[in-house]
C-alpha cells in the first residue's frame, strides 16, 4: 500500500473512536431527557461489527481470527437486542470462541505472523488476538496501534526518522501494545494509564541526545503500552 493511501483511508483505530464518541452522544441524549435514543441504542451492536469488517479489509485479510470474532461476538449481541434470540441461546456458542483461539495458533505455525512493510506510517489493530508489524521506512512519520482483548506489536528497530519526532498513538484496552525501537532513540511517553500502564523499559544510558525522536501516547485501560530495545 502506498503512503498517500495509507494517510487517506481513516484507520480502525479512528473508526474505534468516532464510534465510541458516538454512543457516549446518544446514551448523554438519553439520560438527560434531550432526546430519546433508546431506539438508535439498539442497533449500537452494528457499529462494532464495522469495525471488525473495516479491520479485514484494511489488513488485506492477513488479521482475520480476532476481527471475525469482534463480529461474531457484535453480531450475536445484535440478535438479542433486536429480539430475535435470548442471551440463554446464544451464550451455548461459547465453544466457538475456543475454536477461533486454537485457529489463530494453527494459523500462527504455517504462516509467518510478523508483517514487513516499509510504509512512513502504520496502522495495527489486533482485537481477540494478536498483530505484530516490522517497519523499515527510511522516512517513518508515525503509527496508530490498537489492542482490543489482544496485543499489538511494532518493530521499529530498522526503521530511521528524518522529521522528528514521529509519533505513535497506542489504545491498549484489556490488551498489550509493544513497540520496539533502537536503543539510541529517545522516546517521550504521553500515554495516560488508567488502571493500566505505560512505560519505557530499556535501560537508562549516558550521554542521551536531547532532541525527542519518537513521542508515544493514547491511553491504557486495563492493559499497558510499553518500549522496548
Amino acid at each position: 500500500m502506498s503512503t498517500i493511501s495509507s494517510r487517506r483511508l481513516p484507520t480502525s483505530q479512528f473508526i474505534l473512536g468516532v464510534i465510541v464518541v458516538l454512543v457516549g452522544i446518544l446514551l448523554l441524549l438519553q439520560s438527560t431527557g434531550v432526546f430519546p435514543t433508546r431506539n438508535v441504542l439498539l442497533y449500537v451492536p452494528l457499529l462494532f461489527v464495522a469495525v471488525g469488517v473495516w479491520a479485514l479489509v484494511q489488513s488485506r485479510f492477513r488479521n482475520v481470527v480476532g476481527p471475525v470474532v469482534l463480529i461474531g461476538i457484535a453480531g450475536a449481541a445484535q440478535v438479542i437486542a433486536l429480539g430475535y434470540a435470548t442471551v440463554e441461546q446464544v451464550v451455548v456458542y461459547w465453544p466457538v470462541l475456543v475454536i477461533a483461539f486454537g485457529l489463530s495458533i494453527v494459523l500462527g505455525q504455517y504462516r509467518s505472523r510478523v508483517h514487513q512493510t516499509d510504509d512512513v506510517f502504520t496502522s495495527a489493530f489486533a482485537a481477540f488476538g494478536s498483530n505484530e508489524k516490522r517497519n523499515s521506512s527510511k522516512a517513518f512519520t508515525g503509527a496508530e496501534l490498537t489492542a482490543v482483548f489482544g496485543g499489538t506489536e511494532l518493530d521499529l528497530r530498522d526503521a530511521e526518522i528524518v522529521d522528528r519526532p514521529a509519533r505513535i498513538n497506542a489504545v491498549a484496552m484489556f490488551g498489550g501494545v509493544d513497540i520496539i525501537v533502537p536503543r539510541e532513540w529517545k522516546v517521550q511517553m504521553d500515554v495516560l494509564p488508567v488502571l493500566g500502564g505505560a512505560s519505557d523499559d530499556r535501560p537508562r544510558r549516558d550521554g542521551e541526545h536531547e532532541e525527542v525522536d519518537l513521542v508515544v501516547t493514547g491511553f491504557a485501560a486495563f492493559g499497558g503500552v510499553s518500549v522496548t530495545d
